[in-house]
């Protein structure tokens, strides 16, 4: 019985919170907000890559009536064609050619900066919890106390076969 008004109340929920995510355009256009269209993205769409030289669309979809004129030119001999026809052509088109496709952006910049203050951030966080958060280190891992535990095993001959001792030479006082 619980669980059935658990689910109930989980759909109620749902329902609301789809309702509140499809109507919000909705809502905004109501209250005075301008709303821009959303692109329908089961078009095809412009991309300039280079590991796809001819996307599914032209970069123009609205042409002017210069490039009607031009659209109409094309029809006919390249031979009639001005360089610029041509390269106004290639403009409608497309967007960017090869080598201004491969002009190298400044992004890396951007990234590398962004990882240099995300490392910095981290180490104040470790310098911090060092200082506050973590307790002191033991006494055990001073080099002294170290030194002291290495001389009461050898003293005690602890695993002197195979083991820690195996490697100390007991006539001399010295490491093997």
């Amino acid at each position: 019985m619980l669980q059935m008004t658990v689910g109930r109340v989980g759909s109620l929920l749902t329902r609301r919170g789809v309702m509140a995510l499809t109507s919000a355009n909705v809502r905004m256009a109501s209250h005075g907000h301008g709303v821009s269209e959303q692109a329908d993205l089961s078009l095809p769409m412009y991309w300039d890559r280079l590991d796809t030289p001819l996307p599914d669309k032209a970069y123009k979809d609205e042409l002017t009536a210069t490039d009607k004129s031009l659209k109409q030119k094309e029809k006919g001999p390249w031979t009639k064609l001005t360089n610029e026809e041509k390269i106004a052509l290639y403009r409608i088109a497309f967007k960017d050619t090869y080598p201004e496709m491969k002009v190298p952006s400044h992004e890396w910049k951007t990234v590398v900066g962004g990882m240099l203050i995300f490392f910095g951030i981290t180490g104040l966080i470790v310098i911090w919890q060092s200082h506050y958060v973590y307790p002191p280190t033991p006494h055990t891992f001073a080099p002294e106390w170290q030194a002291k535990q290495t001389q009461r095993m050898l003293d005690m001959r602890v695993n002197p076969i195979e083991g820690f001792a195996n490697n100390w030479d007991y006539e001399k006082k010295q490491w093997k």
